[in-house]
């Protein structure tokens, strides 16, 4: 991290201008210690931005994230400023990549902040916490993987699923192959803090919801107590095979599609 975007790690003024007895600061002193970040780099014990107060909107990010500057000369050398959107991805694909390799509970805000090449306090400026930042990161990822086979779906139009699952269920390894992190974080067991331990629990509900809606549509004659069953089947199973994927890059995407038609065309020709 740049000297220029962090406080001293003592606080003090240097020697030749030293403070009043009174703790005054002149105009000129840095930012109180309690609006900035520990001096080790370190979260709060909870993980979250300090309770007395948010980061100083002077608390600019690395040299690359500064602000433009006027001058025609010096704007010809100096990186030009990150937009808001662009920051986030950054800090979320950082993030990312830790916690799919660290775990959630060894991973912490200062790692991410280097990870992404921004100061600390600016992953707080977009996150409350690092609970925060992993709970949007499974959401965004149940969300959008959830979309991919559907959009896939409304391209594809009318027609029996036996010639429409191949597209879908690409669409969805597809998906996983291009954000391996995040998918990850939402297939594998989140252990230490209840609060993503729930969240997981309810995106997997969802997931399963989804495949029981698509057993009612294409195999209604199915039983209804066995729709739910049937349901975590596909779910566990997608799951269940894209971490193992994941762990095998090498292994062709095609080769993991073909592998699971074969389980969902089976289970659909059973239960007609």
């Amino acid at each position: 991290m740049p000297a220029a975007n962090s406080t001293p790690a003592t606080g003090s003024t240097p020697a030749t201008g030293s403070t009043p007895a009174t703790g005054s600061t002149p105009a000129t002193s840095s930012a109180p210690a309690t609006d900035s970040a520990p001096a080790t780099g370190s979260a709060p014990a909870t993980d979250s931005a300090p309770a007395t107060g948010s980061a100083p909107a002077t608390d600019s990010a690395p040299a690359t994230d500064s602000a433009p500057t006027t001058d025609p000369i010096a704007a010809k050398y100096l990186p030009k400023r990150l937009p808001a959107a662009r920051r986030r991805a950054l800090i979320e694909d950082a993030a990312a990549r830790l916690f799919a390799a660290h775990g959630y509970a060894s991973t912490t805000v200062q790692e991410i902040a280097v990870e992404a090449g921004v100061s600390k306090p600016m992953v707080y400026r977009h996150f409350e916490s690092k609970k925060d930042l992993h709970m949007k990161l499974l959401q965004r990822r149940r969300d959008e993987l959830a979309a991919a086979p559907l959009d896939s779906l409304l391209r594809d139009g009318g027609g029996p699923i036996e010639q429409r699952l191949p597209a879908m269920i690409d669409a969805w390894f597809a998906h996983v192959e291009q954000h391996p992190h995040t998918s990850r974080l939402l297939f594998q067991d989140a252990i230490g803090d209840p609060d993503i331990e729930a969240l997981q629990r309810e995106l997997r509900a969802h997931q399963r919801a989804a495949d029981v809606a698509l057993m009612r549509e294409y195999a209604p004659h199915a039983a209804a107590s066995e729709l739910e069953p049937l349901g975590e089947i596909i779910r566990s199973s997608l799951t269940g095979l894209a971490l193992w994927w994941l762990d095998r890059p090498e292994v062709p995407r095609d080769t993991v599609v073909s592998a699971m038609l074969r389980m969902l065309t089976g289970m659909l020709s059973a239960l007609r």
